[in-house]
């Protein structure tokens, strides 16, 4: 079979506030992050699954209050003094569960960014309490932060994240292709980003159209390997 010459060009993911689908699963986060809102406690935990939204709210939080914006792997004691003269957010910080050196980094910065009278948010997947953090006085205050949760998402927020996915890549798949994945694929953030990228991928490399029957294709192959995983046969 004929294959085309593939370009993998990086997505560019559009990040600004109208950018930003509100549905009944993230609407207390949007709500959260409105410049007329006040944290009670100074600083907010955002958490959700993969492909959420978190990294796009932490955006529209900090292009409106100002705020930095660093990794949690990132960060280190040289780095905290040139953050803590302002609002801070702070993404995946679970990553750094096993990191004692970034931990300590973290608590020195939630102290000065408050202290400061300054707003910190931190960011990561499942919910605060599950972070694991071994330096306890930072665990103890990652779950004094006023917490909001970004849910799985319902029929009309996953067609919007697919349509964004698709427009963040510069492709259009065809009408029926949409509501077809809403219908058959797995509920997830994470599945949308995958099927997207994959569609894409195809489209590129054997010339394909954006298609329902490529759609149909790609489920179809993805469910198979899905069985394959949890039903090994001993060798």
């Amino acid at each position: 079979m004929h294959r085309q010459l593939s370009f993998d060009l990086p997505a560019k993911p559009a990040l600004g506030r109208d950018d930003f689908f509100v549905a009944p699963s993230n609407a207390m986060a949007v709500a959260m992050l409105d410049a007329s809102f006040s944290w009670p406690s100074g600083k907010l935990v955002l958490s959700g699954p993969r492909g959420a939204g978190k990294t796009h709210l932490v955006h529209v939080w900090a292009s409106q209050s100002g705020a930095r914006i660093i990794a949690a792997t990132d960060l280190t004691e040289e780095k905290v003094p040139n953050l803590v003269s302002g609002p801070v957010a702070v993404e995946d910080v679970p990553n750094i569960a096993r990191d004692p050196q970034a931990q300590e980094a973290l608590f020195h910065l939630h102290n000065m960014v408050l202290a400061n009278g300054h707003a910190l948010m931190l960011t990561g997947q499942p919910a605060p309490n599950l972070w694991g953090l071994t330096l306890a006085d930072l665990q103890s205050r990652v779950q004094a932060a006023t917490h909001v949760a970004l849910e799985a998402p319902d029929d009309a927020l996953l067609a919007v994240v697919l349509a964004k996915l698709f427009n963040d890549r510069q492709i259009m798949p065809k009408p029926d292709v949409i509501p077809y994945l809403v219908a058959h694929m797995d509920r997830s953030f994470e599945a949308a980003a995958q099927i997207v990228e994959q569609m894409d991928e195809i489209s590129l490399s054997e010339g394909h159209t954006l298609s329902r029957p490529l759609a149909i294709r790609l489920l179809s192959q993805n469910q198979y390997e899905m069985s394959l995983e949890s039903d090994p046969k001993d060798d």
